[in-house]
C-alpha cells in the first residue's frame, strides 16, 4: 500500500462513524445505507488527491458525505423500484434502552427536506454554526434561523404523530 492509500485509509478510519451517521440519516434500509457508504467512499477517494486543506479534513468529509447522500436521495426519487441485495450484517442492531425514542426522532428527521436534514444532523453532532455553514454553504446566521424553523417543524410533527 502506497503512502496516499495509507493516508486515505486513516482518513476513513477516523471518519467512519461520521460517514455512517450521514448515510443512516438518509435511509432506513440497511442495504441502501451500505450503498450510500460505498458511494461516499468512492467520492472521497476521487477528491482525496485534490483536497487542499482549505478547511479541516473532517469538514471536507462531512461535505462530501452530505452532498453524496443528497444527490442519491434526489436520484432515488426519480428511479423506479429495485430489489435490494441481501447483506448478512445487521448494522441496526441496537441494545440501547432509548432505541424507541431515537427511532422516533430519526423518523421525524427523515420527513424533513434533505437540506434541513443535513443541518439537523450537523447540529446534533455538536458542530458550531460556523462549521455547519461552511459545510452546507450558508452563513452562520442563516444556520441559526433555519434551525429555529426546523425545530418548530419538528415540534409540529410531534403533536401530529
Amino acid at each position: 500500500m502506497n503512502a496516499e492509500e495509507q493516508k486515505f485509509t486513516q482518513l476513513v478510519k477516523e471518519n467512519k462513524s461520521t460517514i455512517y451517521t450521514v448515510c443512516f440519516m438518509f435511509s432506513d434500509d440497511k442495504a441502501q445505507v451500505d450503498d450510500l457508504f460505498q458511494e461516499v467512499l468512492i467520492n472521497l477517494w476521487k477528491g482525496f488527491a485534490g483536497f487542499k486543506a482549505e478547511s479541516a479534513q473532517s469538514t471536507w468529509v462531512w461535505k462530501v458525505a452530505l452532498n453524496t447522500c443528497i444527490s442519491a436521495d434526489r436520484k432515488d426519487k426519480r428511479r423506479k423500484n429495485t430489489e435490494p441485495l441481501k447483506v448478512d450484517i445487521d448494522l441496526y442492531q441496537d441494545t440501547d434502552s432509548d432505541t424507541r425514542q431515537v427511532r422516533a426522532l430519526h423518523n421525524r428527521i427523515n420527513k424533513l427536506q434533505p437540506f434541513d436534514r443535513a443541518i439537523v444532523l450537523l447540529w446534533l453532532e455538536n458542530l458550531s454554526y460556523d462549521d455547519i455553514g461552511a459545510i452546507v454553504g450558508i452563513s452562520a446566521k442563516n444556520v441559526s434561523v433555519r434551525l429555529v424553523r426546523i425545530k418548530e417543524e419538528l415540534k409540529k410533527m410531534t403533536i401530529n404523530d
